[in-house]
């Protein structure tokens, strides 16, 4: 069973990212292995199997869609860990930048001119 966690992030030399970016990666590498594991199914399926596979996604039924792959795609397992394996290791590849991006101090903002109130023009007030 894959884990996307912590643990992960260890693997792959993320530990260092800061507190406030690990929930959003990890959940950037869950979408990105589903992306990547919808592809390769995708492309092995007919049209009447993307029709019924689809219809369990438009009624949010998980359980339905893992059994739909388990009948017709036996070997998807297989295929959700070469793909996890391959970005597993993209990850690892980039960390050293990911890592930099993510300390690197933000630049501060440019100072924004100020200009002083106006002030009325000094004089005597108009009558009317």
């Amino acid at each position: 069973m894959l884990k996307i966690d912590n643990t992960l992030l260890e693997e792959v030399g993320l530990a260092g990212l800061p507190e406030t970016e690990k929930n959003s990666f990890l959940k950037h590498i869950y979408e990105t292995l589903e992306m990547r594991v919808g592809i390769r199914l995708a492309d092995q399926m007919s049209n009447e199997q993307l029709d019924e596979f689809e219809r369990y996604f438009e009624a949010k039924d998980d359980a339905g869609a893992f059994k739909w792959l388990e009948t017709n795609f036996p070997n998807y397992k297989d295929i959700v860990q070469q793909e996890f394996d391959k970005l597993k290791a993209e990850v690892t590849q980039t960390a050293p930048q990911i890592l930099a991006t993510s300390q690197a101090p933000v630049p501060p903002a440019p100072p924004q001119p100020s200009y002083p109130p106006q002030q009325p023009p000094a004089g005597p007030t108009p009558t009317v």
